[in-house]
């Protein structure tokens, strides 16, 4: 899960796009929050409504997939490197990420990103906004997976 070779809608800033209706996920967001430079990273839950329109190019189904940093020039990148992407926000931890670019280590923290990524609602669950819409009554909302 390399960085996409397509850009989006320039936002300004760094975007991290998350999966909201995930435990795991919003915890992690906050987890990068905290690691990237102050004021550098907002952090957007791509499950609540109109999101991906401020997003061209990225679908529903992609951010399932995995999270994504916009950066502010609308380059995106996904799943492990999205996360080292948020790192390099602050000089002194972003030393630290260019580890991930160790020929090997790379394919190997995106395929442990894709493992647990595809089991993260067996992790820590569903917040509650997600278990509300168990009944059917956001189906409206939610494109068809």
């Amino acid at each position: 899960m390399a960085r996409l070779r397509e850009r989006t809608t320039p936002p300004g800033r760094y975007v991290l796009l998350y999966d909201g209706w995930c435990k795991f996920c919003a915890a992690q967001a906050k987890n990068l929050i905290a690691l990237a430079r102050p004021g550098a990273l907002e952090a957007v839950s791509f499950q609540d409504p109109g999101v991906l329109e401020h997003f061209p190019g990225l679908s529903h189904d992609e951010c399932m997939k995995a999270m994504h940093v916009v950066t502010p020039e609308g380059i995106v990148y996904r799943g492990f490197e999205a996360a080292v992407r948020a790192v390099l926000t602050r000089p002194i931890l972003g030393l630290f990420a260019y580890f991930y670019y160790i020929p090997g280590l790379r394919q190997t923290c995106e395929r442990l990103y894709a493992w647990i990524a595809a089991r993260r609602y067996r992790i820590r669950g569903k917040t509650d906004q997600a278990n509300a819409c168990s009944d059917g009554t956001c189906a409206l909302h939610v494109p068809p997976q």
